[in-house]
């Protein structure tokens, strides 16, 4: 075999086993590619047994690289996953990844944006396009993202299939799970407005959101447009599409809602990533708190 086969057994794992998104893939691949060519394997069984030591050696030199304890942990993670992959391509009856301790990552608290703050950036980014038929299209995946709490992937898997839209929307997220959403009449409003608006052809086989050429939306030009709108309401770089998820989660938990309930909103797949925004909804309380109390500056 070639380094080349052991890369493609591992993307059409990653892709079409495991559904990961291009991202992930993309990064996964990336880390094995690394790995095979510092130590120069071809073969399943090779790296399969590389040995703990060497496996530290190696994080060790890709630490001296200049990566953080973030991307460590990911690139870790991932070198484990292909090598647990590695064993049961070799026939390995034993699966399980060498026992390697990544760096301890200090987990900060998600930065949601204020209700409206996620108005006036929808709105603004609506406002500020060049094409009235862009920024409708814009402004409608920024309010699918706050309103149904999706992931940007999520909105741009959407297919002409998909619409119109009605009370609800059965989603597909990350590990293929799936998960029935709310859609409310402001966001199928917007969509109308998009697609009433759009010059393309949309197919119902192809995707629902559109680029400038008719070809499928980036989530990179999502996030140009939220980082033009952001910066001119003066709002902080944390105000990223994806914050507008974690806005979704933490106004819906302040309004009472359970976190069973919420987890299965988002789409997590423990009852763990949920809790996370107890911790913000307290955390935004007591700001209030402080900013409120005559004695809360004490």
């Amino acid at each position: 075999m070639t380094r080349h086969d052991l890369l493609a057994a591992w993307r059409n794992y990653l892709q079409q086993s495991r559904r990961r998104s291009p991202h992930t893939v993309r990064a996964y691949c990336s880390a094995a590619q690394r790995l095979l060519e510092h130590f120069d394997l071809t073969e399943w069984p090779a790296v399969a047994t590389i040995p703990p030591a060497s496996l530290r050696t190696f994080m060790a030199n890709r630490r001296s690289d200049g990566i953080g304890n973030v991307s460590a942990a990911r690139e870790l993670s991932a070198i484990k996953g292909f090598m647990a992959f590695a064993r049961e391509q070799a026939g390995m009856e034993n699966a399980a990844p060498p026992r390697i301790r990544g760096p301890r990552i200090k987990k900060g608290l998600p930065r949601p944006v204020t209700p409206d703050d996620a108005s006036n950036l929808a709105d603004l980014v609506g406002q500020d396009a060049r094409e009235a038929w862009i920024g409708a299209r814009d402004r409608a995946v920024l309010l699918m993202m706050y309103g149904g709490g999706m992931r940007i992937a999520e909105v741009l898997s959407l297919t002409g299939a998909d619409y119109p839209l009605g009370e609800t929307l059965r989603v597909t997220g990350k590990g293929n799970k799936q998960r029935v959403v709310p859609v409310l009449p402001v966001v199928r409003e917007g969509i109308a407005d998009y697609v009433a608006k759009c010059p393309w052809k949309i197919d119902s086989d192809g995707p629902l959101f559109l680029g400038a050429k008719g070809g499928p939306l980036s989530a990179g030009m999502v996030r140009k447009a939220m980082a033009r709108a952001r910066i001119a309401l003066g709002l902080p770089a944390t105000a990223t599409p994806h914050a507008l998820r974690h806005s979704f989660a933490t106004h819906l938990l302040g309004a009472g809602v359970d976190l069973r309930s919420l987890q299965e909103l988002l789409g997590h797949a423990g009852l763990g990533s949920t809790q996370i925004y107890t911790r913000v909804d307290a955390a935004t309380l007591l700001e209030t708190y402080r900013k409120a109390h005559p004695r809360g500056s004490d």
